[in-house]
């Protein structure tokens, strides 16, 4: 029977990712959750008492799945810089991956202050894991500058997101190059 619940709360969840990825957070309610899985509604509220709860359950099992994947893309990097592009990059090659979507939806949505909460606290770990190579660069503010820099990591997710007209490998190295130059696109001497 545990087996049961914890297989119909992964298809929840799954749903509730397809939806949000689709549609954003309105597109996230407990009719479409219930239509999905093929649950009758009082169903879903056994599982998830209310759609916080259902953004809370993704943030906690979906933010680690990102930042785990980031985390090691950067570990494969040798230098301060290679880091630094790779935090960059990684984090833009997932916005095709539909549990980025989800992540991304929940963050531009209407959140309860409990979930929205979670949500700072995992992007504050992202945030952190550019820290040291930043430091390491020698800005003399480097938890500053790594929440500038999630800021232009941000920009050019939604730019990818909205389809714009550049390639998302042009939009990606645009990102590293700011990341790494400023925006005068070349290294200082």
């Amino acid at each position: 029977m545990a087996e049961h619940r914890t297989m119909q709360r992964g298809a929840l969840l799954d749903a509730a990712r397809s939806l949000l990825s689709d549609g954003g957070t309105e597109a996230l309610t407990f009719p479409a959750l219930a239509e999905r899985t093929g649950l009758a509604r009082s169903s879903v509220y056994e599982y998830f008492r209310s759609r916080a709860a259902v953004v809370e359950e993704l943030c906690a099992v979906d933010f680690p799945v990102w930042a785990a994947e980031v985390e090691l893309a950067m570990a494969g990097a040798d230098t301060p810089e290679a880091k630094v592009a790779a935090y960059v990059r990684k984090q833009l090659e997932l916005v095709g991956d539909r549990r980025h979507r989800a992540v991304v939806a929940i963050s531009a949505g209407e959140l309860d202050d409990g979930a929205r909460e979670k949500i700072r606290a995992a992007h504050g770990g992202l945030v952190a894991m550019v820290v040291a190579a930043l430091a390491d660069l020698g800005m003399t503010e480097p938890r500053l500058g790594a929440m500038l820099l999630q800021g232009v990591v941000d920009a050019a997710v939604r730019r990818i997101e909205l389809g714009a007209a550049e390639d998302p490998d042009r939009i990606a190295e645009a990102a590293v190059t700011m990341a790494l130059h400023g925006v005068t696109g070349a290294p200082t001497t």
